[in-house]
């Protein structure tokens, strides 16, 4: 890792399929590839899973992955390159937990702890959230809560267990 670079953890997810794409997993594929645009460097990433919503509700289940990246940006600068980039695919926010095109979270920022109206980090719902742990365990399998010291495994041995998730198979043609 860059000796002046902050390690950042993020989550990505869809379950609608942005304009110009055949499915939510690849707009989010394009949407990874736009964070070097924002100086944004991805390390490693996670499998692919297929999740129901939380809450659930009767919308198609989203796709979502984990992400390390490395950047020198500020934590505020880059959820203003997510929210960036969110738009360019054509997320809108009206309500809460709806169905969207492309949602990128700030999941961790170097292990920081702030509070305000505009970021709040960790994310603060992540640990309630299968969608985020075991995808994170994928990339960062030894990860500690920040606020809680709860280890990744402590956090998933204790998620609800309506939470439905599962590894996407991958379809790609060997050769």
């Amino acid at each position: 890792m860059n000796a002046s670079a902050t390690r950042i953890i993020l989550g990505i997810g869809a379950n609608l399929v942005p304009d110009g794409y055949e499915t939510p997993q690849q707009g989010c594929a394009a949407a990874l590839e736009q964070l070097v645009q924002h100086d944004i460097t991805i390390l490693e990433q996670s499998r692919w899973f297929e999740t129901a919503p939380v809450p659930v509700s009767d919308q198609p289940w989203f796709v979502n992955a984990v992400i390390l990246a490395e950047t020198a940006l500020s934590a505020a600068a880059v959820l203003a390159a997510l929210h960036h980039i969110e738009n360019q695919f054509g997320r809108t926010r009206t309500q809460r937990n709806e169905a969207r095109v492309l949602d990128i979270d700030l999941v961790d920022y170097d292990g920081i702890v702030s509070g305000s109206d505009e970021l709040t980090l960790p994310h603060p719902r992540m640990h309630e959230r299968a969608f985020v742990l075991l995808p994170l365990y994928d990339v960062v399998p030894d990860w500690v809560h920040p606020v809680t010291c709860s280890s990744i495994s402590t956090l998933i041995a204790a998620l609800p267990a309506d939470q439905m998730i599962r590894p996407m198979v991958d379809d790609a043609p060997d050769g």
